[in-house]
């Protein structure tokens, strides 16, 4: 059974008083008579039912249970304080922190962040990256680009987009050695492939095809995602594309589309922040930009694919 914390104001009473052992001197810091401390402190004492301080005529000193009680009282007040100033600094301070995947910053976010700035060059980004989940409590983060459907406790969500999944490949590969023309003929290349959060892209895209898992005998694996589609543009192999890491290299005619089936993905990309600081100003400015930057024309409903002639 968890105990029930003490008053709040008890306990501020307390630190500051045990800080000085001095009734007095803890009154003047808090604003507050000096009977209200005394009243304060026996209160936390009668409810603790211990003794914190041994009062003698003119000091004061801790007892045992008040010298062991102390260090983490005063860590908990010294944790609200600086959580307390991160807060407000995040507020009012310039710099925007946002932690999202590698991948999305270097194949969607980066190439388009420079609008964000010329609009707002009061506002420093500082973009960051892991493949962890943010803890707002603990990471100095005002917001995360996460991927997911959504459903994420404490925090503010926004939506921005969702991705379709479908193969990828260099234009060099469509009349090689081997040509690419059919799905079948994914049986001669290799397929490349993505460890962390997409193991599962190819055998969906497969099994949507009608084709077996193992169709191909070579495949190549890669831990970001922005690596395996490099390695697609470098002809390395067909990688499954999303829909957000591929469409500036489709348009820029980097990657082709080979087959005309797509699958639609079952989450998608958010904007997430801790509920107290969601209305920030300048992470609502950014939630705007990126809101509406995810509806232009910069994100397509759905990825062109390659017009090739049909054999067989």
């Amino acid at each position: 059974m968890t105990a029930r914390l003490p008053s709040l104001n008890g306990l501020r009473a307390f630190e500051a008083a045990a800080r000085h052992l001095s009734f007095t001197q803890a009154a003047a810091e808090l604003n507050v008579t000096q009977t209200a401390i005394s009243h304060q402190i026996r209160r936390l004492e009668d409810e603790l039912g211990l003794q914190l301080f041994i009062r003698r005529n003119r000091t004061l000193a801790l007892t045992p249970a008040g010298r062991d009680y102390l260090p983490g009282i005063r860590a908990a007040f010294q944790d609200l304080r600086l959580a307390t100033d991160r807060l407000l600094r995040r507020d009012t301070g310039p710099v925007l922190t946002v932690s999202t995947l590698a991948s999305f910053a270097a194949k969607w976010l980066l190439p388009r962040l420079a609008t964000f700035q010329e609009a707002h060059p009061s506002i420093d980004v500082r973009i960051t990256t892991s493949t962890e989940m943010v803890d707002f409590r603990k990471d100095d983060v005002d917001a995360a680009i996460r991927y997911g459907r959504g459903h994420w406790p404490g925090v503010h969500a926004t939506w921005l987009m969702a991705d379709q999944l479908f193969p990828v490949c260099s234009p060099a590969l469509l009349e090689g050695a081997r040509p690419l023309r059919r799905p079948e003929d994914l049986a001669d290349h290799v397929l490349l492939h993505t460890s962390l959060g997409s193991e599962d892209d190819w055998r969906l895209w497969l099994t949507a095809a009608g084709l077996p898992i193992g169709i191909a005998s070579h495949t190549l694996t890669f831990d970001l995602t922005f690596m395996t589609v490099q390695a697609a543009i470098d002809g390395l192999g067909v990688a499954i594309g999303r829909t957000s890491y591929v469409q500036d290299d489709i348009d820029k005619g980097r990657l082709v589309v080979p087959f005309d089936i797509t699958l639609p993905a079952d989450a998608g990309f958010y904007l997430v922040a801790p509920q107290a600081t969601a209305n920030a100003p300048k992470l609502n400015a950014f939630r705007d930009w990126l809101v509406a930057a995810a509806k232009r024309g910069d994100q397509p409903s759905r990825p062109h694919p390659t017009t090739l002639e049909k054999s067989g």
